[in-house]
């Protein structure tokens, strides 16, 4: 007999079924009331794929798995009405495939972002680079996540007493900050090519490598942009010093209007490659440019999410929070 009490695991016979959607893989998962079933992610392509719900059967035909307990998918695309259409993929997902899919009427369909924002409150620490220490804030106060990856968008996440609600938003396409000649013409550039000048066409993928291309006049994959940037190389500085000083007056602005002192958590590609500069190259400085405010501006801790799976685990969250 033990002589301490055990802490029985949370396991169901029907375990809750969670997805996360993205424009070229879709990762599965299987979780018991909100925590991951270990060794049971798998993904799939998109490619050749009609719809989700071939997808999933075909997961469930994989793992051996009946009826579920509920259904959470993630997708990377607008969700209104409780029908998501996919950015990239000619799909449309509704709450009603979910539940044929699934055999259960507990079902949910979240904007990827707001599944990494659902995430927040389980994530473990250890995927958490810190990149503005801030300050420590109450339980329960709000966050912002923000995406910079193939687009750029935020979401503020409130913990209520009824649950965690996690706002849509497509803020991405706000006007550009600006401050300096250098910043103003970027931004005439901008308005001039797309007829406004937005955040979105400098802080995601395209956007940096189109911001690369205007100040130097060449062109480079992203993915060897970003490396180019961290390791130093002398022509994409100037490149990497623009993007960070914008991406710190963004992330000065949404937060001045949703003040997350709970903190500010970067996800996306881009944010992760672009990490280990972002600060040193000057979204340090130009957080905290904000006049009479800049002292404020400590309250709030921003970090770089590291967790693949984090939008899997936000789905957990979400569907466990759901009425049965």
């Amino acid at each position: 007999m033990t002589d301490r009490p055990l802490k029985s695991w949370p396991f169901t016979p029907a375990p809750q079924l969670v997805a996360d959607i993205g424009g070229t893989n879709t990762r599965v998962a299987l979780a018991d009331e909100g925590v991951l079933r270990q060794g049971s992610i798998r993904k799939y392509p998109n490619a050749g794929r009609g719809s989700l719900s071939e997808i999933l059967t075909q997961y469930l035909t994989d793992t051996a798995t009946g009826d579920c307990a509920g259904v959470c998918v993630a997708a990377a695309g607008p969700v209104r009405g409780g029908v998501a259409r996919m950015t990239n993929l000619d799909w449309e997902i509704t709450a009603g495939d979910l539940a044929r899919v699934g055999g259960t009427s507990r079902v949910s369909i979240l904007n990827d972002l707001q599944a990494q924002g659902h995430a927040l409150a389980s994530l473990d620490r250890r995927h958490l680079r810190c990149l503005l220490p801030g300050q420590a804030a109450e339980p329960g106060a709000a966050q912002l996540v923000v995406g910079a990856g193939t687009g750029f968008n935020a979401a503020p996440v409130h913990h209520l007493p009824g649950g965690t609600y996690v706002a849509p938003s497509e803020c991405g396409h706000i006007h550009l900050p600006r401050k300096g000649d250098q910043e103003a013409a970027l931004a005439r550039h901008l308005a001039e090519k797309h007829g406004i000048a937005t955040i979105e066409e400098v802080l995601c993928g395209r956007g940096l490598v189109a911001l690369h291309h205007w100040v130097t006049g060449q062109t480079l994959p992203g993915n060897a942009l970003t490396a180019a940037i961290v390791a130093g190389e002398a022509e994409a500085q100037e490149t990497g010093r623009l993007y960070a000083r914008i991406m710190g007056r963004a992330l000065a602005s949404l937060a001045m209007v949703h003040l997350p002192f709970g903190g500010i958590f970067l996800i996306g590609s881009v944010a992760r490659a672009m990490a280990p500069v972002l600060a040193p190259l000057g979204m340090a400085e130009t957080f905290r440019d904000m006049g009479r405010f800049s002292d404020f501006m400590d309250a709030f801790p921003v970090s770089v999410v590291e967790d693949d799976y984090a939008a899997l685990l936000g789905c957990a969250a979400h569907v466990t929070a759901l009425p049965a």
